[in-house]
């Protein structure tokens, strides 16, 4: 295993900053991605549109993201590099290899509160580059030493790795884990998610994590409209899930902003053409599918999650006893995320997390 340095050139420099440093590995799961690692000025985010979400703050230790799931939403942010939000947010990756160190610097500030950290609700924190940067463990010891509550989303396997940090943690303060499956279909998924663990790699996560008394959730994101979304589907996806053991089961209907929207189409255009003008038709509102439409995938994963005595969403966040008071700490600067649009009425909820 080697790594090329490709060094500081004035590209690079302009992108991120004279201190940056790109590189390409030469392994095969590396193979086509560039790196560019960067010392970031803060890792604590505000979420604009924070009221709006279940979370305030965030910690991405990545952008970019090597799983290339063609609908992620995070392909927006991309473009406030200057880079595009298709080919590029998948191979060229900005790493902040002084993540550990800044947050366990601003979670000591004097203004910090000790609020809930989110990760993995823009980019994926366990995509493939952590096997080799391995960010998390320091930003969980942080957070674990800072008895400071967090939740973790992600698609990786690897969180395994870090299980014992997150057992800790979790005996000092609230922890929360969730894994995102959407469906179990292997050929929909070597197309639409590439460069993720299967999910049945993801459903064994679960299950590793409960028999080691770690509660987590599944996302059952996204379900894809004419892909997915079949009852059939959708109970077979509900029965595995319920089967790994989750302690609840959240579906979200597929969303398309723009920069993934364009980027879906064109993959929907090569593998699915015949489905273009009812994907047109129901996205013609917007970034969001009818609520009649999340309300009927809503009710349905639902019914099926009480057949096979899997519980609808819910707060699942746990702790071991006891925990120790907060200390407080200060915020950092804002990060570009764009913001969530929840549903107009209830019943039909569709979170933005994916």
């Amino acid at each position: 295993m080697r790594w090329d340095q490709l060094g500081r050139d004035d590209a690079t420099a302009a992108l991120f900053g004279t201190d940056a440093v790109t590189r390409r590995f030469d392994t095969p799961e590396f193979r086509g991605i560039t790196f560019h690692e960067v010392r970031a000025r803060s890792i604590l985010n505000r979420v604009p549109g924070a009221s709006r979400m279940p979370f305030e703050w965030t910690v991405n230790p990545y952008r970019g993201c090597s799983h290339a799931c063609v609908y992620c939403f995070a392909r927006r942010t991309h473009s406030y590099l200057d880079l595009d939000t298709g080919h590029d947010f998948d191979t060229q990756i900005v790493v902040k290899t002084n993540a550990a160190e800044l947050l366990r610097r601003e979670l000591a500030a004097p203004r910090w509160q000790g609020e809930h950290v989110a990760m993995g609700t823009n980019v994926d924190c366990y995509q493939r580059a952590e096997g080799r940067y391995q960010l998390m463990p320091g930003i969980l010891a942080a957070l674990r030493d800072r008895a400071n509550p967090f939740s973790i989303l992600t698609k990786g396997s690897l969180i395994l790795r870090d299980l014992e940090l997150v057992r800790q943690a979790a005996r000092v303060t609230e922890v929360s884990i969730a894994l995102s499956v959407g469906f179990l279909d292997g050929e929909l998924w070597r197309s639409v998610e590439p460069g993720t663990p299967s999910p049945q790699t993801r459903l064994a996560v679960c299950r590793t994590l409960s028999e080691n008394g770690i509660p987590s959730a599944v996302l059952m994101a996204p379900v894809l409209p004419f892909l997915s979304d079949s009852p059939e589907q959708l109970r077979a996806t509900v029965r595995a899930i319920a089967a790994a053991g989750a302690g609840s089961i959240t579906p979200l209907v597929l969303h398309l902003r723009p920069g993934a929207r364009e980027w879906y189409m064109a993959w929907l255009a090569r593998n699915h053409p015949h489905l273009v003008r009812r994907y047109e038709a129901m996205y013609a509102g917007g970034s969001y599918a009818p609520t009649w439409y999340q309300r009927r995938i809503t009710r349905q994963v639902h019914e099926f999650a009480a057949e096979f005595g899997c519980g609808p969403a819910r707060r699942t966040g746990f702790r071991q006893p006891e925990q120790p008071p907060a200390q407080p700490a200060g915020p950092p600067q804002q990060e570009r995320v764009p913001a969530p649009r929840p549903p107009s009425e209830p019943g039909g909820t569709q979170l933005t997390l994916l």
